[in-house]
């Protein structure tokens, strides 16, 4: 884990870079929501076309999750908070 207040040389803490950086939406896989609920649902609160929705939710079937959007903080925690109004997993993380 990194310190939130670690200082860098130019005197900015990493929180301070950090909100800079893009944030990637992680939408995990659980073993009851249906594969087409997770489709309607990416449909839904991204506004996504169902081939774009169902590959993205094939990646969170295979792979356990699937980074399903990436830009500013405020936005990411926004359509965070949708997926979890819609019963879906899904995280906040900063992007790789």
């Amino acid at each position: 884990m990194v310190d939130p207040l670690e200082t860098y040389p130019s005197g900015d803490t990493l929180t301070a870079v950090a909100l800079d950086l893009p944030f990637d939406v992680v939408v995990w896989d659980d073993p009851v929501t249906l594969m087409v609920v997770v489709t309607r649902i990416l449909m839904k609160v991204f506004g996504y076309q169902k081939t774009k929705a169902h590959r993205l939710m094939m990646t969170v079937h295979q792979e356990g999750r699937a980074v399903v959007w990436t830009g500013e903080l405020n936005k990411a925690e926004q359509f965070c908070v949708r997926l979890h109004a819609q019963g879906l997993l899904a995280t906040v993380e900063p992007s790789a």
